[in-house]
């Protein structure tokens, strides 16, 4: 884990630039960026989204 603030939901989705929706999709069928629940909360490690957003450009390929 990197000591990088954690991201909520809406900061993932304007680094991503996907509606709310499309993350909470992704999560739910499992292809998306790991996320943690804290508390209530759902939070996700930025080295986490920036390692799947590299995983998806060398699958893309």
């Amino acid at each position: 884990m990197s000591h990088e603030r954690l991201w909520t939901p809406t900061q993932v989705c304007e680094y991503l630039g996907v509606p709310i929706d499309t993350l909470y999709r992704w999560r739910y069928i499992g292809t998306g960026p790991k996320a943690a629940r804290i508390g209530k909360h759902l939070r996700y490690d930025p080295a986490d989204v920036y390692a799947w957003v590299e995983e998806q450009k060398a699958t893309a390929a």
